[in-house]
Order: C-alpha cells, then sequence, then structure tokens
C-alpha cells in the first residue's frame, strides 16, 4: 500500500514536471514573442509546486519507511533509492531559489534569442553573468568534491568528473587530432551537391519519411520547426521533435532529423509503466546522446544507409541530384573540415567543438573567466583548436542555447554520447546477424529491437557505466570510436 502511495504522489509531481516541459516546448516553437514575461512568471510558479511536492516532509518519510521494505523487489528498491536521492538533493535548495533560477533562465533564454538576431552579446550578458552566480551557488547548494564543475557534471552524466572529461580528452588530442590532420593533407571530397537549392516543403516530406523509416511513431509524437532542433517527451506516448530547414543547405535538415529522431526513439521505447518514476526515465544524458549519434552517424552517415535512401533522396530533389551518385553523397555528407558552428560539424572536428566549451565552463566555474571576456575567450579558443576565425558572435559564443537555459556540464555528453554510440554499434554488429545488409535495404527494425531490448526499457534501472558494461562486456573505451573513424575515413579521404 506504501507503494502505491508512492506512486501516485510521483505521478502527481511528474505531471507537473511535464506541464512545465509543455510550456518550455511552445517556448521554443509557437509562442509570441510578446508572451516572454507572463512565460516566465508561470514557469516560475510552476517550478516552485514542483519543488514543494518533491520536498515535502511526508515524501520523505515514506520514502524512508519503504527504504526497509524488504518485500519490494529489485525494480521498485531502485526505484525508491533513486527516488530517495533525488529528494534528499531537492532538500538542498529553498522554493524561493528554485523559482529564481526559473525566472532567470527564462528571461536568459529570452536575452540569448534577442542577441543572437542583433548578432550583439552585450545584449545577452548581463542575463548570463546573473545565472551564472546561481548557478555556482547552485554547486555550493548540492555540495562536490574537488573541482566545483563536478557538481554541474554530476546532474547530466552521474558521477562523472572534471578529471575523468579531461582524461577522455586527452586521448582525442593524442589520437583524433593527428588523425585529422592527416585527413587535411589528403585530396578533399567535393560537398557542392549540398548547396544547392532545395524547397522547404520536400525537404520537410523527406524528413519525414526518414523518420518513419527508423521506426519513429508519429501517433506518438510529432516533428516541429526550431532554430535550434531538439527534443522533448510529456510521456513515451508524446515525444516532440524539431528539425531546422535551410533551402540552401539539405544536410541541415538530414541530420537535425535522424538526430533528434535517436533522441525520439529512446523516450518512445522507455517504460510507459513507470511513469513519473526513475525507472521510466533514461539513464544520463550521454546515453541518451548514444542513441542520437548512433542513428545519425553510425547509420545515417554510413554507405550501406544511403544505398537505400540515395534514391528516395532523388524522389524528392530530381533535378538537384539527377548527376549524383550515390557514394558522391556519401562522400559529400562525410567531408572533414574545421568549421564555425557545432551542429553542423563533421563527426571528427566536432568533439574538437566540445573541448572548447568545456573548457570555457571550467574556467567560468573556477572564476578564471568571466562572462564578459566570452566573446575574445571562445574566439581565441576556435582560432587555437580549428584554426578558424569567428567573423560574429552569432556564428560564435551565441550559436548555441544551453547556457541560456542554465545548462552548464552538458557540453561533455555529445562527446561522451558518440563515444559509446561506437561502442554499442560494434555490439549491435556482433549480436544482429547480417546487420549491415538490413540497413542497405532500409529495415531498421532489428536494430530499433535491439536498442529497445538492451537500452531502452531499463530506464535509470544501471547506471551509465553499469549499462555499457552489461549491454558490451567493459566501460566506455574511446578506441571504439577511433577504429570506427579510421575505418570509415581512411577508405573515404584514400590514407593507408
Amino acid at each position: 500500500m506504501s507503494y502505491s502511495k508512492f506512486e501516485s504522489h510521483m505521478k502527481k509531481i511528474a505531471d507537473v514536471g511535464f506541464a512545465m516541459a509543455v510550456l518550455s516546448w511552445d517556448q521554443e516553437t509557437y509562442m509570441p514573442e510578446k508572451g516572454a514575461d507572463f512565460r516566465a512568471q508561470q514557469l516560475s510558479t510552476l517550478s516552485g509546486v514542483y519543488h514543494k511536492l518533491f520536498t515535502e516532509d511526508e515524501l520523505g518519510k515514506l520514502l524512508s519507511d519503504l527504504s526497509a521494505d524488504a518485500s519490494l523487489n529489485e525494480q521498485q528498491k531502485k526505484n525508491i533509492s533513486l527516488t530517495l536521492e533525488s529528494y534528499q538533493k531537492q532538500k538542498k535548495f529553498t522554493t524561493e531559489f528554485v523559482e529564481l533560477m526559473s525566472k532567470t533562465v527564462s528571461e536568459c533564454f529570452q536575452a540569448w534569442q534577442s542577441a543572437k538576431e542583433k548578432n550583439d552579446f552585450s545584449v545577452y550578458q548581463p542575463k548570463l553573468e546573473k545565472l551564472v552566480e546561481l548557478k555556482k551557488q547552485e554547486c555550493e547548494l548540492l555540495g562536490y568534491e574537488g573541482h566545483p564543475y563536478n557538481a554541474q557534471l554530476n546532474e547530466y552524466e552521474k558521477g562523472t568528473t572534471t578529471a575523468d572529461i579531461e582524461k577522455l580528452f586527452e586521448e582525442v588530442r593524442k589520437e583524433l587530432v593527428p588523425f585529422v590532420k592527416k585527413i587535411k593533407e589528403a585530396q578533399q571530397v567535393d560537398d557542392a551537391l549540398f548547396y544547392r537549392d532545395y524547397p522547404k516543403d520536400k525537404q520537410w516530406d523527406f524528413g519525414i519519411e526518414l523518420l518513419k523509416q527508423m521506426g519513429f511513431d508519429f501517433t506518438s509524437g510529432r516533428q516541429d520547426i526550431s532554430s535550434h532542433p531538439f527534443t522533448t517527451s510529456f510521456n513515451p506516448y508524446d515525444v516532440r521533435v524539431t528539425t531546422r530547414v535551410n533551402e540552401k543547405d539539405l544536410s541541415e535538415m538530414i541530420w537535425s532529423c535522424i538526430h533528434e529522431g535517436g533522441h525520439g526513439l529512446y523516450e518512445q521505447g522507455l517504460p510507459a509503466g513507470q511513469y513519473g518514476l526513475p525507472c521510466g526515465e533514461a539513464v544520463s544524458l550521454g546515453i541518451h546522446e548514444s542513441q542520437s549519434r548512433l542513428w545519425e552517424n553510425n547509420v545515417g552517415r554510413s554507405m550501406a544507409y544511403w544505398k537505400k535512401n540515395f534514391n528516395l533522396a532523388k524522389k524528392y530533389f530530381p533535378e538537384q541530384l539527377q548527376q549524383d551518385t550515390a557514394e558522391g553523397f556519401y562522400k559529400a555528407m562525410n567531408k572533414v573540415e574545421p568549421s564555425l558552428i557545432r551542429t553542423s560539424a563533421d563527426e571528427l572536428t566536432y568533439h574538437f567543438h566540445i573541448m572548447i566549451r568545456f573548457e570555457i565552463e571550467k574556467a567560468l566555474f573556477e572564476n578564471k573567466l568571466k562572462v564578459s571576456d566570452l566573446p575574445a575567450y571562445w574566439n581565441a579558443k576556435y582560432k587555437e583548436y580549428l584554426g578558424i576565425d569567428v567573423p560574429t558572435d552569432t556564428k560564435g559564443v551565441l550559436q548555441d542555447i544551453h547556457w541560456s537555459h542554465g545548462s552548464f556540464g552538458y557540453f561533455p555528453t555529445y562527446s561522451i554520447g558518440s563515444f559509446y554510440a561506437a561502442q554499442f554499434f560494434d555490439q549491435a554488429k556482433k549480436e544482429i546477424p547480417g546487420l549491415v545488409q538490413q540497413i542497405e535495404n532500409g529495415d531498421l527494425h532489428s536494430l530499433l529491437n535491439w536498442l529497445r531490448e538492451r537500452i531502452h526499457r531499463h530506464g535509470r534501472f544501471y547506471t551509465a557505466s553499469e549499462l555499457c558494461e552489461k549491454i558490451t562486456g567493459e566501460k566506455l573505451n574511446f578506441s571504439h570510436f577511433m577504429n570506427y573513424a579510421r575505418e570509415k575515413y581512411s577508405a573515404i579521404y584514400g590514407l593507408k
């Protein structure tokens, strides 16, 4: 009976949380510009309600009693232990602090949008300064061992430390950087075919067809347009993905759809019976990103995938692609070249973009960098790591939405996810007979079912590290990604 009471209370909390998620989704898709102030107020109020529900003394006592209940099964025990952990964390914050954080995030998001449109960081700076100070206070309230940035990382990739990320990027510098340098010295592939005139409506229809082929259920989800593609979920039967369409660049829509589709499939695969409970939630942002990266890169950027789908692309764009081949299309999409925009970067130099953001965030939380110094510091890092000059704030420090959401510690999960993806896909090829041939035939069902069984259905029962070891027999191992990169790009660029 007590466990049923716990479930009922957690569903009520989830209802409030997902009501906030609906308002946030609307804020980034359809909300009129003048609605911003009231939306900030609404989200702030609901954040306070959510916090009060999650910090009630009665819930604390219930969790304490259930922690000693030997009659619970393993999944129920896991739900209790993880919820107790969240309860204790929530108790560290006052309702006033939670409401202030929510209001500041909403204001910061609006300032970011305005600054990006005006190409003027100074419009964003005061709001971001206020938010960064609040996030530093949050670190102190949460508590941490070692580096203060650890408190932020732990919110997205539980147990991961600043030292862990530094070690991972040391491997990137040691192996990936010199490999990219070899590619740079080779004859470059031509990607001009992506930059012809591609009508918006046809791009949209093509993207919908790719999502359906992946197995995205449109009776349990939808796709919309946003300036920065994202995925949000209100339950496994209502998952929203967004894409971006550029009529002068076909690649933006393709990779947005496939990438966000991967996130969406994960959300649709979580157990609906565990709604509001930890075992109905995604493991971590790194595992979430592994799902989008596996579909985008290991599947979507493979020759096998385009043996089937290049003909589909030609059906939608017969004039634009009439002189092109599937092999040329494949090589064009895998062009490796330093670029300004993270979301449009190739899958190798992408990790240099993440290193830059990690170093910036780390310096901010060490108080070695001021918000006012961000544009100059950003530009210097892009010159150092990618050898390119940043022409504007919009194409530089203002390109990402994450800081306006207060999502510090999020960026490293993009690289972690890519490395998990390569490791999981290696395992999938071992366990699914003829997987590559199935992809060539446009049959992606076996892969989706494998991901459902190995990853999606578990929710947060395992930590990311435990799940990786359960699936592959080892912890995260960067060599899987490097082996994949060497094999694929050595063939594309004719490297020995």
